[in-house]
């Protein structure tokens, strides 16, 4: 883990931004990776994805909308 500290620092420095600012980058970054793995979804939920891996809709927002969705759906 203190390698990774390490890194993301020194991507933090080379960028000449924060480290709190990289950090959400790298989670925002992880969390569509992850939520773009899942398997067996549907086509609205794959169109969903694909928007926010596009940077055409937040994930905040995807997020939300798939919630909804799931709930209608059921």
């Amino acid at each position: 883990i203190p390698k990774i500290f390490e890194l993301v620092c020194r991507l933090a420095k080379e960028y000449n931004i924060t480290y709190p600012t990289i950090r959400n980058k790298l989670n925002k970054l992880i969390e569509k990776i992850n939520s773009s793995n899942e398997e067996n979804q549907d086509e609205y939920i794959e169109k969903i994805k694909k928007l926010t891996l596009e940077d055409k809709i937040d994930l905040d927002v995807a997020k939300e909308l798939i919630k909804e969705y799931k709930l209608i759906k059921k």
